[in-house]
């Protein structure tokens, strides 16, 4: 997968009272030494600190590739295998579904509408044909009763998008303005104007253009590709920075690009971090499908093929990365939201949550 873009999520706050109940409902892990990799069989930590699991687990999906914290905030997760969008409260009490063939990224705008990467079925020549599709749900309309809200399809719509069948769409984010992007990846890379490998860009006033992100490469494996990648992220800062995570080969697999907003680079992305640091080691990720970022800036990392969720500051510094084949497998999605980091443990079709323990009364 690709979302998971995702909206960073604003803070509200949880009376103290809690904090006894919460240290009643948690499960500590020992660490018993900090490392710079984290071991697959086991949670490993980096820092001071230690991440605790909270009680309970929250179950009931079919290989879920992606979930997110919204901005009411409601959590919607990607239920990809029972083709359905699950509506949660944050204290993951089910709301309601929404029927979507094998969603598998999941964002949302400032307007509150989900944009959902799923599949579309239709008859060309007698014959049943799927397509990669991007749709807009709008839960504002619907006074966010899921089961009312009205789907409307954005791509595939065109014939010429339908003459494409081999084009996917893998992440999507949307920006404080409403645009947003959307990876689109293919086989076909030879066209100087339209690659099947690109990052398209949707307008906010009604997704009426897609044109190509510029200065973006087709086939490259360094900075600056749309090739393999699995999810864009907003940073959420007031403009148009991201958080790229690449699947397949590429040097640099997670991202940090920071746009340009004025002068002779205004339109262009660069690295916010220099290759030297600790989130652009290569080597470093196995197969990253997500991310995330907190209010003061930290990143989340999930891993799926380290079995880790991994944090760093916003100098590319690690932080507190946990995780382990003991504790989740293939985690395809992670949120933060008031001070709790949400993790889609796909293999095991479940959500877990976890906190700082520094974070317990």
């Amino acid at each position: 997968m690709m979302n998971k873009t995702k909206n960073i999520i604003k803070l509200f706050f949880i009376p103290i009272a809690l904090g006894l109940a919460i240290a009643a409902c948690t499960d500590k892990f020992n660490i018993t030494e900090a490392t710079t990799a984290i071991d697959s069989d086991n949670l490993g930590n980096i820092g001071d600190t230690v991440y605790v699991q909270q009680s309970p687990v929250w179950t009931g999906f079919n290989n879920p590739q992606d979930l997110i914290v919204g901005n009411e905030p409601f959590i919607y997760v990607a239920d990809t295998d029972n083709n359905r969008i699950v509506m949660l409260n944050i204290a993951g009490e089910f709301l309601g579904e929404l029927e979507i063939k094998r969603p598998t990224s999941i964002s949302q705008n400032q307007r509150l509408e989900l944009l959902v990467i799923a599949e579309f079925d239709t008859l060309i020549n007698s014959e049943n044909i799927s397509f990669s599709a991007v749709y807009l749900i709008d839960m504002f309309g619907a006074e966010h009763n899921i089961e009312n809200a009205k789907v409307n399809r954005l791509l595939p719509r065109s014939s010429f998008d339908f003459s494409k069948r081999e084009r996917e769409y893998f992440g999507i984010c949307s920006f404080m303005d409403n645009s947003g992007y959307v990876v689109r990846g293919g086989p076909n890379n030879s066209s100087l104007s339209d690659p099947d490998n690109s990052i398209r860009v949707f307008n906010r006033e009604g997704f009426q253009d897609f044109d190509r992100l510029p200065f973006i490469e087709a086939t490259g494996t360094g900075l600056l590709s749309a090739a393999g990648v699995s999810s864009l992220t907003n940073v959420n800062n007031g403009n148009y920075d991201l958080i790229v995570t690449f699947s397949e080969k590429n040097n640099f697999k997670v991202q940090w690009l920071q746009y340009t907003s004025s002068g002779i680079n205004k339109g262009k992305y660069f690295s916010k971090l220099d290759v030297s640091t600790d989130l652009m080691q290569i080597g470093k990720f196995g197969s990253p499908e997500d991310a995330a970022v907190d209010e003061a800036g930290n990143l989340f990392i999930a891993d799926a093929e380290r079995d880790s969720i991994y944090k760093f500051n916003n100098f590319g510094d690690e932080m507190e990365s946990f995780g382990g084949s003991k504790i989740m497998s293939s985690p395809h999605a992670v949120a933060y939201h008031d001070r709790t980091v949400y993790v889609l443990d796909t293999d095991n079709n479940r959500i877990l949550r976890f906190i700082l323990s520094t974070e317990i009364q």
